[in-house]
């Protein structure tokens, strides 16, 4: 094995969330089964992998312990996740996704999604008047009236302008076509 400085799993992996999160993550590759391989071990609760660039539907994440339990079901096929809490999990290389729909779609063609982090958590999409339909800013449940549906939120946590004690408020607006 390379040095984990120079590992490109390990950098890929470690480039999936935010640096606060990522530097102390265990960095894994997880077989289908739940299996891992550590190629870096960490000392917090998540879990960083890199992905195969090269398969659709297998992006780098970083995950914390409800947000890996969720995606382990999903990748086994369980009827419904097991999580028993709101996980987390962060896909800010972005990722490509077989269906908005179905989360055991494994022959729809490809749709890029970009940088984005989830909360795993079901999210009733009409009831709480949310989108469903792929975006490529701000918010829509994903997998909507199933039992994996979940919050999938565009961008990263910390885009936007910052306020701070004793600023003052610009609002400023502007439209586009549809």
């Amino acid at each position: 094995m390379t040095d984990q400085a120079e590992d490109p799993r390990i950098r890929r992996a470690r480039l999936s969330g935010p640096e606060v999160v990522t530097r102390n993550a265990t960095v894994a590759e997880i077989a289908a089964d739940g299996s891992m391989t550590i190629l870096a071990k960490g000392t917090n609760e998540w879990v960083c992998t890199p992905g195969d660039e090269n398969k659709i539907g297998s992006p780098p994440m970083c995950m914390n312990p409800m947000g890996m339990q969720w995606m382990m079901d999903a990748m086994q096929g369980k009827p419904k996740p097991t999580n028993a809490a709101p996980g987390m999990i962060y896909m800010l290389c972005g990722a490509t996704q077989r269906s908005n729909t179905n989360p055991a779609d494994r022959t729809s063609p490809a749709i890029p999604i970009g940088p984005h982090w989830m909360i795993t958590w079901p999210f009733n999409a009409a009831a709480n008047g949310l989108p469903t339909t792929v975006r490529d800013k701000g918010a829509w449940v994903m997998f909507a009236g199933t039992p994996y549906e979940y919050l999938h939120v565009c961008g990263d946590p910390w885009e936007g302008n910052e306020y701070h004690e004793g600023d003052r408020a610009v609002w400023t607006m502007s439209y586009a076509h549809r």
